[in-house]
């Protein structure tokens, strides 16, 4: 699900540049390295659900998929994620 920056969104940081709210990072590497494992560690899919749907359900579903450019079961995933960490009601 790639977006593209906004021009509003590009202002909105410029701004946020111009008003010293940046601050350089002094270890970039180290720093890269340690948000990666984050990422890598968040993004590990270790455990396995078998859930049973309605024919059209899972049609549906994939069609959405489909639209949105990612598999179905990725799409699943981040409706649970989003869910169970309270960005969905």
């Amino acid at each position: 699900m790639k977006t593209a920056i906004t021009k509003k969104q590009e202002q909105e940081l410029i701004a946020s540049i111009e008003r010293g709210e940046w601050r350089p990072v002094k270890d970039m590497e180290k720093e890269i390295a340690r948000h990666r494992l984050i990422a890598r560690e968040t993004m590990k899919k270790d455990q396995r659900i078998n859930v049973r749907l309605t024919q059209y359900d899972l049609v549906s579903l994939k069609a959405k998929a489909a639209h949105e450019g990612i598999p179905y079961q990725t799409l699943v995933a981040s409706i649970i994620h989003k869910f169970v960490s309270g960005q969905m009601a």
